[in-house]
């Protein structure tokens, strides 16, 4: 069964509600509209949390001689009916020439309004759609994927600080993921971390080391202290979950 999608879509500075369980499938559609320049969040990933809202950018152009009250485009997988659940927000119509208009939308996803499975990570095909004046509709496939991943976070702790030359010094830290489900964070055992430094007086970081994390998130390195700097951990994600960057841990050395 489909998912329900909420729509806010502006019109003439008023605000509209529409709620959908699916557009209509692409054989019982009118016809006579074509999309095309749709963009979603400019290519990249869309990154959720588990509280706060993200606002995705898009935009589109839409050609048809037909009457209509409103499009938009959308994520889905398998049929059309199968969304990931949004609000949109879409402009009014920006004229280019007779019978078309350009579209800018803000696709908003909010896990601590709507319930998000963890299931629903990873790829998703873009759909763009118009309803029209009096009844019908026209959808289309754009042959456009997104990713959707959950969001990870990684902290840091290198010790003792301060710490003689040659000494050696550890490097801890965790992994952990969005889960949708709980609306909190857990681990995320098993994944491999990069382990980077940056020299005091100096604007970039260099990876030293790469660490698994064990079953529970944990990472845990050794090193030889020898200069001065900052410490970081970097996690570069996967289909299902965004990438994450601890803060620096400064440790002076003596």
């Amino acid at each position: 069964m489909g998912k329900q999608v909420w729509r806010a879509v502006v019109a003439g500075g008023a605000v509209a509600v529409f709620t959908a369980v699916a557009a209509a499938p692409a054989g019982a559609a009118e016809g006579g509209v074509s999309f095309t320049r749709v963009r979603v969040n400019g290519g990249k990933s869309i990154v959720i949390g588990v509280s706060n809202e993200v606002a995705v950018p898009a935009s589109f152009r839409m050609t048809t001689t037909h009457k209509w009250k409103w499009p938009a485009v959308f994520l889905y997988r398998g049929g059309a009916g199968d969304r990931l659940w949004h609000a949109v927000e879409t402009s009014d119509c920006i004229k280019v020439s007779s019978g078309v208009c350009d579209f800018n939308e803000t696709m908003y996803f909010d896990p601590s309004v709507w319930d998000m499975h963890n299931s629903e990570a990873g790829v998703w095909k873009v759909g763009a759609e118009v309803y029209f004046e009096g009844d019908g509709s026209d959808f289309d496939d754009k042959g456009l994927t997104v990713y959707v991943k959950r969001n990870s976070r990684l902290t840091v702790n290198a010790s003792p600080e301060p710490v003689s030359k040659d000494r050696t010094i550890t490097v801890t830290g965790k992994v952990t993921r969005a889960n949708w489900e709980t609306r909190k964070y857990a681990s995320y055992g098993g994944r491999l971390v990069s382990l980077q430094f940056k020299p005091a007086g100096t604007a970039s970081y260099t990876t030293v080391k790469k660490v698994y994390a064990n079953g529970s998130g944990d990472l845990r390195t050794t090193l030889k202290a020898s200069r001065t700097g900052s410490w970081r951990w970097v996690y570069y994600g996967n289909t299902t979950t965004g990438p994450s960057t601890s803060s620096g841990d400064n440790v002076v050395v003596r």
